[in-house]
């Protein structure tokens, strides 16, 4: 179950939730705990989710852009329709995700694990998919999927 303190500040916005981790990066900032949160559509763009653990979390909807998810544990997260367009999700963890028709453009996903994940019309436009571990992703023509050069 989710910190509720911690939800509380990720809830007061994007800029006190951002301080909170700077200013407490060396204690329980470190790996904020959201597990089974419910953040269904909520703004989350800019955020600082560095090592977060949103695990079976309920993203869908949400706009992540620009978010930086290093090291994130989202295993068995819905994020279906997500917008994570230029989020780092370098290291992170999404085995079992749904992403299905989530928008991934510009988004760092290099050495993520997205094994087993699915990604049924997901838009991986420009997506850095480097040495990311795609074993039984589910993809289809419907996903659109142009990586970076790398």
């Amino acid at each position: 179950m989710a910190n509720q303190k911690e939800l509380d500040i990720l809830s007061s916005g994007k800029a006190l939730w951002n301080k909170w981790r700077r200013d407490y990066a060396d204690v329980q900032a470190l790996e904020p705990d959201l597990h089974l949160a419910d953040l269904h559509g909520v703004d989350l763009r800019g955020v600082d989710l560095r090592g977060a653990d949103l695990t079976e979390a309920n993203l869908e909807g949400a706009d992540l852009r620009e978010t930086d998810l290093r090291d994130a544990d989202l295993r068995n997260a819905n994020l279906r329709s997500a917008n994570l367009s230029d989020a780092n999700l370098l290291r992170a963890h999404l085995r079992w995700a749904d992403l299905r028709g989530a928008t991934l453009n510009r988004t760092n996903l290099k050495e993520a694990d997205l094994s087993k994940t699915d990604l049924r019309g997901a838009d991986l436009d420009g997506a850095d998919l480097t040495r990311a571990d795609l074993r039984e992703s589910a993809r289809t023509e419907t996903s659109h999927l142009t990586p970076l050069a790398g």
